[in-house]
């Protein structure tokens, strides 16, 4: 018996298409009301105190480490075990990415591991919610404080926080929570991902949160990245049709990666139904758990810690005391019978490019036992129980003709 079981599809329906073809019908499809509209929203939903939608959450994260000045000879922390980007954007910079492995029980990047890792030339932190579950951000913020006397000053934005700034990959945690408050308002920065495959998405897309300390000027930092995400201009395009006033300066040589209203259209419907979105993403993953904890096979993912709850992005399924090679031959075997999974994440070092760089697998042992016996299931607001169920099954086959 086989299905045709997508791994992560976008939920489309009639609103989404009316929502879009009202923003082509309004004749302002780029950044404008719809975008703004979007921003507060995030502003309200997550409690912060300005943000920014842009194209993605790489373009948002690296117009952050630009503005604070991260340059050649600088260093920034990030995870062995994340996706490509969070380390990408750092070596747009001439920077280099120093890797720090996963706990030893999870792939959430390890804490001592992560303060012992700093040094005079360490700019900043990106810790990674995985998953859908926050890293421990006041343990982090407390790291970043304690370690400030290394900390050495080029740019005026150093100077003024005087320690290593702290911003969050919460590219999967849209709508976590942490110590009874969402996600996005406790580090100094935040970055939300939209893309097509996230619980909220806008079909490409990201968001950033501030919360810097004083003397910072939130809403100024907010306004001076937007100029940058429009190629420096002083105006956007909706300002410069108002009556004489087209024209602009430019004031910087910035970049282009301004979010469209078409896309933030996506996202306000989304909004408005982000609960019940979560509501049957944690359903979906409740399923899972029952079904399979009845064999003995799986080390099951955890939604909740002492401080954190999930926002149910992934469920990452381990295959106890599987290899690398019995996982892809498990995820084949499903495969056969129509369903579609994947793996988070390869470590950094398992790749070509970090490789030639010098990084070796072999230093960050934590983070490739995670990975060697993860698959990750299906999660989507339409994928049904019924076909929860037949996942189930079909897992549990394939694990036993596999690790027999």
């Amino acid at each position: 018996m086989t299905r045709q079981i997508p791994f992560s599809p976008p939920r489309v329906d009639d609103k989404t298409i009316e929502a879009v073809v009202s923003v082509l019908k309004s004749g302002w499809i780029t950044t404008g009301p719809k975008t703004r509209e979007l921003e507060s929203k995030i502003n309200e939903y997550c409690g912060s105190t300005h943000s920014l939608c842009l194209n993605s959450w790489t373009n948002a994260c690296e117009l952050v480490l630009r503005w604070f000045g991260v340059q050649a000879g600088d260093e920034v922390l990030v995870p062995a075990y994340t996706y490509a980007a969070t380390a990408n954007i750092v070596i747009h910079l001439g920077a280099k990415p120093v890797l720090v492995d996963s706990q030893v029980d999870n792939c959430l990047i390890d804490y001592q591991a992560l303060q012992a890792a700093i040094t005079d030339r360490t700019k900043v932190i990106m810790a990674v919610d995985i998953g859908g579950l926050p890293v421990d951000y006041d343990r982090i913020m407390d790291i970043a404080k304690h370690e400030s006397h290394q900390f050495i000053a080029k740019t005026k934005e150093q100077e003024m926080l005087g320690r290593v700034l702290v911003l969050s990959d919460a590219a999967h945690s849209f709508g976590a929570m942490y110590k009874g408050k969402r996600v996005g308002a406790q580090t100094d920065v935040a970055g939300f991902s939209f893309h097509a495959v996230k619980n909220l998405t806008t079909a490409e897309g990201g968001a950033i949160t501030f919360n810097l300390p004083n003397p910072f000027d939130n809403g100024a930092i907010r306004a001076a990245m937007n100029i940058s995400a429009l190629h420096g201009q002083t105006k956007d395009a909706l300002s410069k049709t108002q009556a004489g006033q087209w024209r602009y300066d430019i004031i910087e040589a910035g970049y282009k990666c301004n979010m469209t209203d078409i896309h933030a259209a996506i996202g306000l419907v989304e909004f408005e139904r982000y609960q019940e979105t979560l509501d049957k993403r944690k359903e979906i993953c409740d399923r899972y758990t029952a079904q399979l904890q009845k064999s003995g096979h799986f080390i099951l993912p955890s939604f909740a810690t002492d401080n954190a709850l999930s926002c149910y992005h992934l469920y990452q399924l381990r295959i106890r005391n599987a290899s690398e090679m019995q996982r892809d031959e498990i995820i084949r075997l499903v495969a056969e019978k129509g369903i579609s999974t994947n793996v988070h994440f390869q470590p950094l070092p398992l790749f070509s490019f970090y490789k030639n760089l010098g990084y070796k697998m072999d230093d960050y042992p934590n983070a490739f036992n995670f990975y060697k016996s993860e698959i990750s299931l299906p999660v989507y607001y339409d994928l049904s129980l019924d076909d929860v169920d037949f996942i189930c099954a079909q897992i549990i086959d394939a694990v036993n003709v596999v690790m027999q």
